[in-house]
């Protein structure tokens, strides 16, 4: 019983630590690289806006995808960014985020030419891959919330892309806490991919931005 005991704390120690140390990396390599200021931000021909649901399962806006819309429309019209690339999920007729961040975003004034659309952004890393692979992009302004930039971010350095972030406004109370504990796994989740060298769900033609 001892000896099993044993074994059970000895995972839970090197599960923590693994935890812990990629964290740690992609944190610390997207030190300077993201922004929270627009004066800040450099100027790209494009920013990568990183999808998610419209709505919460409790039929409330998701504040994630608010914040997101808001950065992306402060950016183009500070001339930070030329043109948007929105990367999400359309897996089925039913779920569309990167359209309803267009109709959000044509809304607010943003010219619908100046939108492109990727409805195979399943995860980020598809999105991040994708932009490179499909879009012809080996440097891009990534718009998200600080988390899911930094880890963005690094996915970007290890497929060749120059990459940045601009942070949106972060999420906070129960809701901001489950993404947070879901972003540690994820990150877990970001070393196996490079190790195994997992590729996007799909790719498919090329699309010029121009």
């Amino acid at each position: 019983m001892k000896k099993k005991l044993k074994w059970v704390l000895l995972t839970i120690a090197l599960l923590m630590i693994t935890i812990y140390l990629c964290n740690y990396i992609v944190t610390k390599n997207a030190v300077n690289k993201t922004f929270s200021e627009i004066k800040k931000v450099p100027e790209y021909k494009v920013g990568l806006v990183l999808g998610t649901a419209k709505y919460l399962k409790n039929g409330q806006v998701n504040l994630y995808y608010t914040y997101r819309v808001e950065a992306a429309e402060k950016l183009f019209k500070e001339h930070k960014v030329a043109f948007l690339i929105i990367s999400g999920d359309n897996g089925t007729k039913a779920y569309d985020e990167p359209t309803e961040f267009k109709k959000d975003l044509i809304a607010k004034g943003i010219p619908e030419e100046k939108i492109y659309l990727d409805y195979a952004g399943f995860r980020t890393l598809d999105s991040v891959v994708r932009v490179k692979e499909v879009f012809g992009q080996d440097a891009v302004l990534i718009i998200s919330q600080k988390f899911h930039n930094e880890r963005a971010i690094y996915l970007a350095e290890q497929n060749g892309i120059k990459a940045m972030g601009f942070n949106a406004k972060d999420v906070y109370g129960n809701y901001g806490i489950k993404v947070t504990l879901r972003e540690y796994l994820a990150r877990v989740k970001l070393f196996i991919d490079i190790l195994f060298k997992t590729q996007p769900k799909f790719l498919g033609e090329k699309i010029i931005i121009e």
